[in-house]
């Protein structure tokens, strides 16, 4: 069970690293200098400067730390009732102004016609994994968060709620993103480059180019600063709630406990692109490891542990009586019973096998 816990102190850290260079780069379009942004060369030296990017990373571990010691009411439901509806309006905003831009039309037909000249076997594994970032699952979040839900709530409404958000905002993203980069390199697929290169390289030179480009800038970095601060509360609220419970601490005392953990991973994985850059561990800086780490290595086993848990030891019938009380309903039990036993355990396997094969060079993207 402690999995779950360990798999969110090991992320925040690596994340809240993240989480400051979203600052960092917000601060520069408030103060105008998106063009300095767009610079070659810039990303790397920001992140190889140790104290510039060791500020930016700790200010964000901060407010993440500030907002779980205030409780969940007054801190976490309060941030969220107004980061949310914000971040929902500006994916919106920025959407509509990326998908109206001339020469979009090829970014969403990129984006939404499947090519299969694109499509491999890691492509379906990193899509797996990418679902459980995106759904929080295999971190104790759902598990948390669930424990705070009134009795008269209904699960499975709940549950319908999640599907129909995570899968518009995922998609709000894609056009937020994808039609703009193609509208301004020409309609060049290979500019959409991965992970944080596209975020802080590749879409900063896109708005240097846009008429509006810092006001569409400063908008597209709160709007992923919102994002980020209200995931790195969710997982640092999961890990805190595990200490009050398990090992009866007060929530001052836990949420210090995690801080203290937090800034010192948090200073290998910041560090770990300047002064710690000759420190690899399996060939990976301290950032990679520990993505690789959990997502592909400690989810997928949490993952697993969870659907024998459920299904081997509480029973079906123990969530069904869950998800029943109340007036709720359980209208998808016979489908979920299928994924719970056979369907979920098989490809949390698969992800498992296919992503340490990957990172031993075994197999290839």
């Amino acid at each position: 069970g402690w999995i779950n816990a360990i798999i969110q102190i090991l992320i925040v850290p690596y994340y809240s690293v993240i989480g400051g260079w979203v600052i960092k780069y917000l601060f520069e379009y408030i103060c105008g200098n998106g063009t300095k942004l767009a610079e070659d060369g810039y990303f790397s030296m920001f992140i190889s400067d140790g104290v510039s990017a060791e500020i930016c990373f700790v200010i964000f571990a901060l407010i993440t730390l500030t907002i779980i010691f205030a409780g969940v009411r007054n801190g976490i439901e309060r941030v969220s009732k107004f980061m949310m509806p914000i971040l929902v309006v500006l994916s919106v905003i920025i959407a509509i102004y990326s998908v109206t831009r001339p020469g979009a039309l090829k970014g969403i037909q990129y984006f939404l016609v499947p090519n299969l000249e694109n499509f491999s076997w890691m492509t379906v594994v990193s899509a797996m994994g990418q679902m459980f970032y995106s759904l929080s699952i295999a971190m104790g979040i759902l598990v948390t968060f669930g424990s705070y839900m009134k009795k008269e709530t209904s699960i499975e409404n709940s549950t319908r709620n999640v599907e129909v958000f995570d899968t518009a905002i995922a998609i709000m993203a894609g056009l937020m993103i994808i039609p703009a980069v193609f509208a301004f390199s020409g309609g060049d697929p290979n500019t959409l480059q991965a992970g944080p290169s596209l975020m802080f390289i590749t879409i900063p030179k896109v708005f240097a180019s846009m008429g509006l480009g810092t006001v569409v800038g400063i908008l597209f970095f709160v709007l992923v600063l919102f994002a980020a601060v209200t995931s790195s509360i969710a997982l640092t609220e999961s890990a805190v709630s595990t200490f009050e419970d398990e090992l009866h601490w007060n929530r001052k005392k836990s949420t210090v406990v995690i801080g203290i953990i937090m800034l010192a991973l948090g200073t290998l994985s910041s560090l770990g692109y300047g002064p710690l850059d000759a420190v690899k561990i399996l060939g990976m800086q301290f950032l990679d490891f520990f993505d690789f780490l959990t997502n592909s290595v400690m989810m997928p086993i949490a993952a697993i542990a969870t659907c024998l848990l459920v299904s081997r030891v509480i029973g079906v019938d123990r969530i069904e009586e869950e998800m029943t009380q109340e007036g709720g309903t359980f209208r998808r039990k016979k489908i979920f019973v299928m994924m719970i036993k056979y369907l979920c355990p098989v490809f949390a396997t698969i992800i498992l096998i296919s992503s340490v094969m990957n990172a031993f060079g075994l197999i290839s993207m």
